[in-house]
C-alpha cells in the first residue's frame, strides 16, 4: 500500500487573513502550536501566501520591526508550494526535498484541505521503519530457533 498525502496531512489548518499585523498571526500560530500560517485573502478565503516561523525570525526579531506595525502579507511568501491529496508520499518528499521546503499545501481544486510537514513525515516515517524491524526481527527468530 502506497501513502498518499491525504493518509498523512495535517487537516487541521491554521489560516490567517493576509491583512493581519505580524503579531496577531505569531499569537495565533502560537496558540495553534503551528510553525507557520497559510495566509488568506478576502471573504472566499482565497490562499494568498504562507508564512512560517522562519519568516518572523528573518523578518521581524532579527531586524528589530515592531511586529505589531508589518502586515504578515509583508513577511511572508506568496509562492505556496502544493499538491493532490492523491499524491505519494514519495514524491511529496522529493518535492520538499528539492525545493527545501518543509511544508506543502495539500489542495482539492482551489479548496485547501491539509498540509504536509516535515514533522508529519518523519513520524509517518519512524513508524514504518519500527514496524519493518519488527518483521525483520520475527523473521530471524523463525529461521534461527533457540536451540
Amino acid at each position: 500500500m502506497v501513502l498518499q498525502a491525504k493518509d498523512i496531512m495535517d487537516r487541521n489548518l491554521l489560516a490567517v487573513d493576509e491583512e493581519a499585523d505580524a503579531l496577531t498571526a505569531a499569537r495565533k500560530m502560537v496558540v495553534a502550536r503551528k510553525g507557520y500560517a497559510v495566509l488568506t485573502r478576502g471573504e472566499k478565503a482565497t490562499i494568498a501566501g504562507i508564512v512560517t516561523e522562519w519568516d518572523f525570525l528573518e523578518k521581524i526579531v532579527a531586524t528589530g520591526v515592531p511586529p505589531g506595525s508589518v502586515r504578515v502579507r509583508e513577511i511572508g511568501s506568496a509562492i505556496v508550494h502544493s499538491c493532490l491529496p492523491e499524491t505519494p508520499t514519495d514524491e511529496v518528499v522529493a518535492k520538499m526535498a528539492e525545493l527545501g521546503v518543509r511544508r506543502v499545501v495539500v489542495r482539492s481544486g482551489d479548496q485547501l484541505v491539509g498540509v504536509v510537514t516535515s514533522r508529519q513525515l518523519i513520524g509517518v516515517f519512524r513508524q514504518y521503519i519500527d514496524k519493518l524491524t519488527s518483521q525483520i526481527a520475527g523473521y530471524q527468530a523463525g529461521a534461527n530457533p533457540p536451540g
